[in-house]
């Protein structure tokens, strides 16, 4: 890889985004700077049990590791890849299924090796027993190939897929991060998206006549002269039509998160959407905790499509409560929704 200087390159990003520079974040874009430069295992001939090929950031919600790792991402010329990481398990349960081999991991591998030196997996999460069965195999197998991973996520590796189904079973995916992994926690006080808030939120809470009233006003004004189509989304044999007016459409919460919906649903969704309505979003608890789960991988997937959102909340965003087992990454969730509701034009 080339060498580039990235603190340098980064204090020149900071100032021509006006952003203040903050020694914990310089800290880490040395250690990127260093992790992304090192040389290969096999290039070094020796069993080095100090190469590391992977980069494993976490922290809390808004303190701009996601803004660190595309910095860094940016500056490395060489073949490489970013994907959010349910993008990456969709493609990588597609290859196995199409395939239907033994070797299928393997060849998913090879494949990657073929085209890309460096990998950058964004938002990095295990929520289903699918993924944390076969996770083990797949990251030893990506680092036999020697490709390098780097990571974002708000989770440490030891708290992954905490308190999930047949957790025994994943211990050995994690003890291959910590093997071949640098672990870096980004600490910061504020979280930036929240920081950002202003009057002009497409929030409308509670549930009440005038919030409906509210949200009727913002969408009959945005989809003012905008031709409706129906669409239809199918995504393997699960079908579901909606009105689009060039982009823009309108879900009740039900919809989106009562149905039996997943992640590649969500992307179909954010294919042919720039901006969408979701109403009478509840406050959450242990009896709709599998529709908690779904709404936030739909807030993921449609903030890394960068979709903008009108919502309408049983509560004020800050307030709505989570359920015990999706707390910690709700506080994602809620971060995000601040940033995907900004608006400078809102009616209201």
């Amino acid at each position: 890889m080339i060498k580039i200087n990235f603190i340098k390159k980064f204090e020149e990003f900071c100032k021509s985004k006006k952003f203040e520079r903050n020694e914990k974040q310089i800290e880490i874009v040395n250690l990127l700077e260093k992790f992304l430069n090192s040389k290969t295992k096999s290039i070094l001939f020796l069993n080095n049990r100090n190469f590391k090929s992977c980069f494993y950031l976490h922290g809390n919600v808004g303190v701009g590791k996601t803004m660190l790792l595309n910095f860094a991402y940016d500056m490395v010329k060489v073949n490489k890849m970013k994907s959010h990481f349910n993008e990456f398990m969709i493609k990588f349960h597609d290859f196995r299924h199409e395939k239907k081999d033994d070797k299928s991991i393997l060849q998913f591998v090879k494949e990657l090796k073929n085209k890309y030196e460096l990998i950058y997996l964004d938002e990095f999460q295990v929520t289903n027993i699918v993924d944390a069965m076969i996770l083990g195999k797949l990251f030893e197998t990506i680092f036999l190939e020697e490709i390098k991973v780097i990571i974002s996520t708000n989770t440490k590796v030891s708290e992954l897929y905490k308190d999930g189904l047949q957790r025994d079973q994943f211990l050995p995916f994690i003890n291959i991060i910590e093997k071949n992994s640098i672990q870096k926690e980004l600490l910061l006080d504020d979280d930036y998206r929240i920081q950002k808030k202003n009057k002009k939120q497409k929030i409308f809470y509670p549930l009440n006549e005038k919030t409906l009233f509210n949200i009727n006003q913002n969408f009959r004004v945005l989809t003012r002269n905008l031709k409706k189509e129906e669409k239809l989304i199918n995504t393997k044999g699960r079908k579901f039509t909606i009105d689009n007016y060039e982009g823009v459409s309108r879900f009740n919460f039900k919809e989106l998160c009562d149905e039996n919906l997943g992640a590649e649903d969500y992307l179909n969704l954010a294919n042919i959407c720039s901006h969408i309505f979701i109403e009478e979003i509840p406050n959450f608890d242990e009896y709709n905790s599998n529709q908690q789960l779904r709404f936030i991988t739909l807030i993921d997937i449609l903030y890394d499509k960068k979709i903008s959102l009108t919502l309408s909340t049983e509560s004020e965003l800050e307030k709505i409560s989570s359920s015990r087992g999706h707390s910690e990454v709700f506080k994602r969730t809620v971060s995000r929704l601040y940033e995907m509701t900004a608006s400078k034009d809102s009616l209201f």
